[in-house]
């Protein structure tokens, strides 16, 4: 399945893009989809935490990715 993928923050500075697609197995849950993109950019290990939304919500590690659906990982925020 295809899934578009926005990166924000440093996790777009450390893949190098602000939005790629990218295809994968049917039905993964959002943890495999962690596990599986830390993996293809390794990068992304040294964030020490990320949000990722799906479809504009906030999604769990259990949620299942549907075809066509637009994840965003969202990186800790820090401001003053």
């Amino acid at each position: 399945m295809r899934i578009q993928i926005l990166l924000f923050g440093i996790a777009s500075d450390l893949v190098g893009e602000s939005s790629i697609t990218v295809e994968f197995p049917e039905n993964i849950s959002v943890l495999e989809f962690k596990t599986f993109f830390s993996e293809k950019f390794p990068k992304l290990k040294t964030v020490s935490s990320y949000a990722i939304a799906v479809n504009e919500s906030y999604a769990q590690d259990d949620y299942i990715i549907k075809s066509n659906d637009v994840i965003a990982i969202i990186p800790p925020v820090s401001g003053g």
